[in-house]
């Protein structure tokens, strides 16, 4: 499995996001999950405080046990959950990390990720919380997510000096390209190591979903209501999605292959982070990233999707 950077951290560029654990998966199917990550060299785990209803943080950390420092572990924080109100105020940052780095059982967590951007706090006071815990050991990098070229420059000048984002988690996928206009490129100026989450588009474009078959059971989309699930399953993904597959299996690959691959051309793009259910899955992702796209490929691909 290659790696690529997200600051001084190397991460497998085929990732696992965690949101699965503590509410699809229990404590079993989640270390089976993660023994296949092992088996696979997929060294990137990318949790939060939320997924689970905290129980994925929890999860993980049980499954990873004495392994815990052969890989990298991101989580999240901001949003609200149970008596913790959320946000990126000072004091709230240390409660939460202290949280956090209990329910993974560890004394460290190698990326933490601002989960969005909190509008009643300066972005001043949460950079210089985060650098306090980057100065102590108790991380070793920062990030964010849902952030906007101007939201990443506004804490590029606040918090110079001290620690900065070297990640960006945003969503970005062949359906949802709106972040290669400026932010991609802001990312590349800056140094910071994106990371696009529903990278499969909530799994349109795993390959199971095609144009007039039932909607497939037990599937992420199947269980969202209507108006959630609209947002992926339309006429204009369904056009993109039927055309997609029809050109990766005349190159002999699969649409998860290109959904991978893809994002990988991108200079910008560290890891792609897809979850997964069960273990053949992970060997799945694993092995969509090797597609090495030619340069015609790209511009086929590009000629599909940007409608």
């Amino acid at each position: 499995m290659r790696t690529r950077k997200i600051g001084s951290l190397d991460v497998s560029v085929v990732g696992l996001g965690c949101n699965n654990f503590g509410s699809r998966l229990d404590a079993t199917a989640t270390a089976a999950v993660v023994d296949a990550c092992f088996e696979e060299g997929i060294n990137f785990f990318d949790t939060a405080d939320v997924y689970g209803n905290t129980l994925s943080e929890e999860y993980l950390g049980k499954a990873l046990g004495a392994r815990r420092a052969q890989v990298v572990v991101a989580t999240k924080f901001a949003g609200a959950y149970g008596d913790m109100e959320g946000g990126g105020k000072a004091d709230y940052v240390r409660r939460a990390v202290a949280a956090s780095l209990r329910r993974l059982g560890t004394d460290y967590i190698d990326l933490y990720i601002y989960h969005r951007p909190d509008p009643a706090t300066p972005i001043a006071e949460t950079l210089g919380a985060l650098n306090e815990l980057v100065k102590e050991g108790t991380v070793r990098e920062i990030g964010c997510s849902n952030f906007s070229v101007a939201q990443l420059r506004e804490a590029e000048q606040a918090g110079a000096g001290g620690a900065s984002f070297v990640n960006l988690q945003n969503e970005y996928n062949l359906l949802e390209r709106g972040d290669e206009a400026e932010v991609l490129p802001e990312c590349e100026r800056l140094g910071i190591g994106y990371v696009p989450y529903f990278p499969l588009a909530s799994g349109l474009l795993t390959g199971k979903f095609r144009r007039n078959k039932d909607l497939p059971a037990g599937t992420r989309i199947a269980a969202m209501d209507e108006e959630r699930r609209s947002r992926f399953y339309n006429e204009r993904n369904l056009d993109i999605v039927e055309e997609l597959a029809i050109y990766t299996e005349s190159r002999g690959h699969q649409l998860l292959d290109a959904a991978f691959s893809f994002s990988l051309t991108r200079p910008a793009v560290a890891s792609v982070i897809a979850g997964a259910m069960r273990p053949e899955q992970v060997a799945g992702n694993a092995k969509a990233a090797s597609w090495e796209l030619s340069s015609e490929e790209i511009e086929a691909i590009d000629a599909m999707t940007i409608r």
